[in-house]
């Protein structure tokens, strides 16, 4: 028969009785100390996500055709982030398009975008 051993709660410092691996009180001890623990790494990716998907948001909303040209201006009015995007496709031209998700543009000048949307998901 296994010894009991007599430990402290990680989370709230309660004497805790038990398995020798044993380190929180209760379940809620044990999510409370690890939603602590990761936080600040969930609010950040929280706060890129909800970047990501504001992107992705505005993209569609402008291109109601599946391909459109629209001012960098007039995205960035919306809320757009330039600095945000889930992946980029390069053309054997050299063009380079920005997703976010689905819905993507291409620079075409200094002032405008064309956006479109990708089809292929393979």
């Amino acid at each position: 028969m296994p010894t009991l051993v007599e430990k402290n709660c990680q989370e709230c410092g309660e004497k805790i009785l038990g398995r020798a691996d044993k380190k929180y009180c209760s379940d809620q001890c044990r999510i409370s100390f690890n939603n602590r623990l990761n936080s600040d790494e969930t609010s950040l990716m929280r706060n890129i996500n909800n970047i990501l998907r504001k992107n992705r948001r505005i993209l569609q909303e402008l291109n109601k055709t599946g391909k459109s040209r629209v001012s960098k201006a007039r995205m960035s009015e919306k809320g757009f982030d330039f600095n945000y995007h889930t992946s980029t496709y390069t053309t054997k031209e050299g063009a380079q398009y920005f997703y976010c998700y689905d819905q993507g543009y291409l620079p075409v000048d200094q002032n405008h975008c064309l956006l479109v949307v990708k089809r292929d998901f393979s």
